[in-house]
């Protein structure tokens, strides 16, 4: 009997060790970000003034219904994540989350209006910065270690990709706009400045906590959103945010390359898109699309409208459209833009053996009104 019990204890460590080798064999990915990244962590933010909870969000994904995502369907995220094998990742807030969702498809803590800044965005009275999003993690970190033991969980976040997608709104929602102080507290070069010893210390943060594997993708030409350009006096791209676009993309790519050299058992790589999404912008046809300067989903001549409401018109054919509202990319635009990463930096699939996640709707034109 003692033999027998012994046998079955060994059996049983043996399976619950196998269990915990083959959540540690897939890889998931943990993503950092801002309204571009953001699936529904700001729908749960109920104070929030940067949502995406109203129709026709949502319209070309799944059930066609509002998903927490700002745009009618995909993200970049979603579909470099669905060619390269990794799950999607459910928002951190989703009340749904537990320690086997984590485990099997990672977590978002992307928020709508969320910057590198604490300060940034903050007219929309909720929103996870980056700080926020790290001490989110932090959190969950923990959860993790309970749950495997602390070599095993420790394991599973060095194999996990991470991704930090943020910039953007620190200079639209932030030191473009003089209700901010530090608009008058900084010039162009010591913003930047400014702006890059905090993602310095970011990193520094999420490497302690784990990280190994991290993405950081720089800015695209901010100042070509339909929104930039319907407050320009010319309607054309406003020249000096692209140009802080690009003065954050060459900070941002030298201190990537100087991080990765200090921190020990890291690879950390920097996404430049601003080319991909310039090109897109400036020569639509050549990818197919016959619009890329103002929104799909507008109310017409009023603008900027800033959000897509249910009284907004709808363009004859989304596929057709770069931007979706005067901030965000259509899912064409995006899933056009992951292709072009996908290429660009050699993204390779990572779990070969995950099946491939249902289509979503497909894009059709709008009804008649």
């Amino acid at each position: 009997m003692k033999f027998n019990l012994a046998l079955a204890n060994l059996l049983l460590l043996s399976l619950v060790g196998f269990a915990i080798q083959g959540c540690q064999g897939k890889v998931v990915q943990f993503i950092f970000g801002d309204s571009l990244s953001d699936v529904g962590n700001n729908k749960y933010l109920s104070r929030s003034l940067a949502q995406a909870s109203l129709p026709y969000y949502g319209i070309d994904f799944g059930n066609g219904l509002p998903n927490g995502r700002f745009t009618n369907g995909r993200t970049v995220a979603d579909i470099i994540g669905d060619h390269t094998g990794l799950p999607r990742p459910p928002a951190f807030l989703d009340p749904s989350l537990t320690e086997d969702v984590i485990l099997e498809n990672g977590v978002n803590y992307a928020s709508g209006g969320g910057g590198i800044l604490n300060e940034t965005g903050g007219y929309f009275i909720q929103r996870l910065s980056l700080w926020k999003q790290i001490e989110l993690f932090q959190g969950t970190t923990e959860l993790i270690k309970n749950k495997l033991g602390k070599q095993a969980a420790d394991k599973f976040f060095q194999e996990a990709n991470f991704v930090v997608a943020l910039g953007s709104n620190d200079f639209i929602n932030n030191y473009l706009m003089p209700v901010y102080s530090d608009s008058w507290k900084y010039n162009d070069e010591t913003f930047v400045e400014y702006l890059m010893e905090t993602l310095q210390k970011q990193l520094q943060v999420l490497h302690s906590l784990g990280a190994r594997k991290v993405m950081v993708f720089g800015l695209g030409p901010m100042g070509c959103i339909p929104l930039q350009r319907v407050l320009s006096t010319t309607g054309q791209c406003q020249q000096k945010a692209n140009n802080l676009a690009l003065s954050f993309n060459k900070a941002a790519s030298k201190l990537i390359v100087n991080i990765g050299k200090q921190l020990p058992n890291s690879s950390f790589r920097f996404g430049d898109a601003y080319d991909v999404v310039d090109d897109v912008i400036r020569n639509p046809y050549k990818y197919g699309f016959n619009n890329s300067d103002s929104p799909c989903c507008s109310l017409g001549s009023i603008r900027p409208a800033l959000t897509c409401l249910p009284a907004s018109t709808l363009c004859e054919d989304r596929s057709k459209y770069v931007f979706w509202d005067e901030y965000h990319p259509s899912d064409s635009a995006n899933e056009l833009i992951a292709n072009e990463l996908i290429k660009k930096f050699g993204f390779l699939g990572v779990n070969p053996e995950a099946p491939t996640p249902a289509p979503e709707s497909a894009i059709a034109p709008s009804p008649d009104e």
